[in-house]
């Protein structure tokens, strides 16, 4: 685990190996998320849909969806 510091001007670096796990370079956009006292950083997506693009794969059998369609 790395210490980082909080300059006087508000910033901070993120380690190199922070920026090659998330697959960041300059100027690319960040994500922070606030819970509690909890903060997280990730990386923001270039493509929405190509970030949330299957992740729902495999939570329903296909006879589930089958029933739900056909109920329609």
């Amino acid at each position: 685990m790395r210490v980082i510091t909080l300059s006087s001007k508000n910033q901070i670096v993120l380690p190199k190996e922070a920026r090659e796990a998330m697959h960041i370079k300059s100027h690319d956009k960040l994500l922070v998320v606030v819970k509690d006292d909890i903060t997280i950083i990730l990386s923001k997506p270039r493509s929405h849909r190509a970030a949330l693009s299957g992740i729902g794969k495999g939570m329903y059998n296909k006879d589930y969806l089958r029933k739900e369609r056909s109920s329609w």
